[in-house]
């Protein structure tokens, strides 16, 4: 799930903390608050989607930012960052089950937005998802390429099964280009893709090989070659993707410049009917309404040049 963090030392040095609405004040008129949309099956969603990861202390980053993000993301801000994205355009949520019952609460307060779960097969939310208003399950990309690449992919086929009877928009996420390729060659029965940019879970045997050395730490190795594969890879299949961790989880929020060029990059190297999804964390600054505004001026070039 995806985050658009600063790092650290920034955090540190952040002004005195302020929640999405203080820094936006009022809401945008509505033409400033439109963003391009798509289709996922039936429903219209916008194409910057607000990821959790930020809400759920997984910044991918260290465990001083997850402490942060846990003291800044009560209920209740959270649900005053997703009143925020929706007010700036973002339609659609992507989070994970333990989040539906703040999903619901958000909609008995007037809230309107889609919920996109990322799940697997460990427990059995699929009902509970269904009833709670979720449109559409991606099974974790986490399990999906451990399967993968035990030669076990076929195990996750059930799993989409049940999802599809549930009558919800049927997904599959992966870090690893080639199992979209994979699952694309093999026909299966799926609605869309979530896609990492990055295949961050690489072992020490293969950074070793990739690179001559193993960074520390092993698990958290961002490379630059990445995102290149995953966009052949998006642009191959006919399916709509959800690009994520398209700021390398944080690592490239430093500065406006590389946010920018980030943004850039993803919106023209996807398709017109694909989407980005973003961790907000608004803390200090206005990252729903920067992100939006991102979204707006690069999908429009994007559309030009289509």
């Amino acid at each position: 799930m995806p985050a658009n963090t600063t790092n650290a030392a920034n955090a540190a040095n952040a002004p005195s903390a302020a929640n999405a609405a203080d820094i936006a004040g009022a809401a945008p008129a509505a033409s400033e608050a439109q963003l391009p949309r798509t289709k996922l099956g039936p429903h219209s969603i916008s194409r910057l989607i607000c990821g959790a990861n930020t809400f759920n202390a997984g910044s991918h980053m260290s465990a001083f930012l997850n402490a942060e993000m846990r003291a800044y993301f009560t209920p209740q801000q959270v649900l005053r960052t997703l009143r925020h994205c929706q007010a700036v355009g973002i339609n659609c949520w992507q989070a994970v089950p333990n989040n539906l019952a703040l999903y619901r609460r958000f909609l008995d307060e007037g809230g309107a937005m889609h919920f996109i779960a990322l799940d697997d097969a460990s427990g059995d939310s699929v009902a509970a998802l269904a009833e709670g208003g979720c449109i559409a399950i991606a099974h974790h990309g986490e399990t999906t390429d451990q399967l993968f690449k035990a030669g076990k992919l076929d195990e996750v086929r059930d799993y989409l099964k049940k999802v599809r009877d549930a009558g919800l928009q049927v997904g599959l996420s992966t870090h690893m280009p080639d199992v979209v390729d994979a699952v694309e060659s093999a026909g299966w029965d799926v609605d869309f893709f979530m896609t990492c940019l990055y295949e961050r879970h690489r072992s020490a045997e293969q950074l070793q090989k990739l690179l001559g050395h193993v960074p520390i730490p092993v698990g958290e190795v961002y490379l630059s070659d990445d995102p290149p594969r995953m966009y052949r890879a998006i642009r191959r299949t006919p399916k709509p993707c959800m690009a994520f961790k398209i700021l390398a989880a944080g690592r490239l929020s430093d500065r406006p410049q590389t946010v920018e060029a980030a943004f850039a990059q993803a919106l023209a190297s996807i398709k017109p009917i694909d989407a980005v999804i973003v961790g907000m964390y608004d803390r200090y600054s206005d990252q729903p309404a920067e992100d939006a505004a991102l979204v707006r001026r690069f999908a429009a070039a994007g559309a030009a040049r289509d």
